[in-house]
């Protein structure tokens, strides 16, 4: 120990030193050569604590500023009836027209976008031709059947032009999201052609029409669309199309040549008025259930047939010479109807419309 110095001053002159205050009476922590000492408790002896130095602040590193993304362009809508241009502007117009001997060649079906072929009474057989890119005039156009409000939907507020139908036909129409526009109630558009001899000389300015109802425009009803699809080539090739819709024998031949089906009745290619080939790139043969509907019976006694498209079945594609097997589902009347094929994937149809033939389960495709 030094002399004059006490025991505390002592050891602080031998090294830094630190105080720490507990319950009010001094306590020191003296560090020197490498060695802790405590001071006692109660003594009064003061230490100066050397400072403790300022810590140098750790620099904030410049964060590196993220590159701005380019916002990413949605993909471009499509005719959602052809999968080629923009959706249609204005309506969606469905057209019931007839599919005998009677009413042929027809006026303006080969500007449709889509056109289901259905059964009616007596194993006879009707269209409906939906224009959705096109208005032309329509000739010959026939009365709404029970099961068209179901089929038609899909499509939503759409409307469906037809001369007239029977109270369950008509009833069922008005019940349904579909609106008509009908002859016999007097709606606009219609004309008389004196050429043709009634029933099969009603026609339909459907500009006029468009232009005088309100009826909802394209959406999405279940067609998918691609220029090409490897499956295609890998599938059966066949020469045509080839089946039966109530008791008609339904046929379309694959044209290489166009890239078409072309329709054919009696071996003989079907043209529309104007020399126009009636002809596809697609065709899906869509297998449903059929049931008697005896509260619409034709002047013969026939009794109406009832198409179900609300459900699930079997379809065939026939697009490029070759045939797809698939399945096909809706599960309710506002539903768009899905198509895909056996492992479930979508079935892809070519660009330019498409036929759809609503045959009975059963039928040969």
């Amino acid at each position: 120990m030094i002399a004059g110095l006490s025991k505390a001053q002592a050891l602080t002159a031998g090294g830094a030193a630190a105080v720490l205050v507990i319950g009010g009476a001094s306590a020191m922590a003296l560090r020197g050569d490498d060695k802790d000492i405590a001071a006692a408790p109660g003594s009064s002896a003061v230490v100066s604590a050397t400072p403790t130095p300022t810590p140098t602040p750790t620099p904030t590193p410049t964060p590196t500023p993220t590159p701005s993304k380019k916002p990413v362009a949605a993909p471009a809508r499509v005719n959602p009836l052809t999968g080629l241009g923009k959706p249609p502007a204005g309506p969606i117009l469905a057209v019931k027209i007839d599919d005998t001997g009677n009413g042929r060649p027809a006026v303006g079906l080969n500007k449709a976008d889509v056109v289901y072929i259905e059964q009616v009474e007596g194993g006879l057989t009707r269209m409906i031709a939906m224009f959705g890119t096109h208005r032309p005039v329509v000739e010959p156009v026939r009365s709404v059947r029970p099961n068209d409000a179901e089929l038609l939907s899909q499509y939503g507020a759409i409307s469906l032009v037809a001369s007239g139908g029977s109270a369950d036909s008509v009833g069922r129409l008005d019940a349904s999201i579909v609106k008509g526009v009908i002859l016999d109630r007097g709606a606009p558009g219609f004309s008389r052609d004196a050429n043709r001899p009634a029933p099969y000389n009603v026609q339909s300015n459907l500009a006029q029409v468009a232009a005088a109802v309100r009826s909802a425009g394209s959406r999405d009803v279940g067609f998918r669309w691609a220029k090409t699809d490897p499956r295609v080539k890998a599938a059966p090739a066949t020469a045509g199309v080839r089946t039966v819709v109530g008791s008609t024998p339904v046929s379309f031949d694959w044209e290489p040549t166009i890239g078409k089906y072309a329709r054919t009745i009696g071996g003989g290619h079907v043209h529309t008025a104007d020399g126009t080939l009636v002809a596809t790139p697609n065709v899906l043969v869509q297998l449903c259930k059929v049931e008697v509907n005896y509260r619409n019976i034709d002047a013969a006694g026939n009794p109406s047939q009832h198409t179900k498209t609300v459900g699930s079945g079997r379809v065939v594609l026939f697009r490029g010479g070759h045939r797809i097997e698939g399945k096909w589902s809706r599960p309710s009347a506002g539903a768009p109807t899905k198509f895909t094929d056996l492992k479930g994937k979508p079935l892809l149809l070519a660009p330019g419309g498409a036929y759809v033939l609503l045959v009975a389960d059963g039928a040969p495709v």
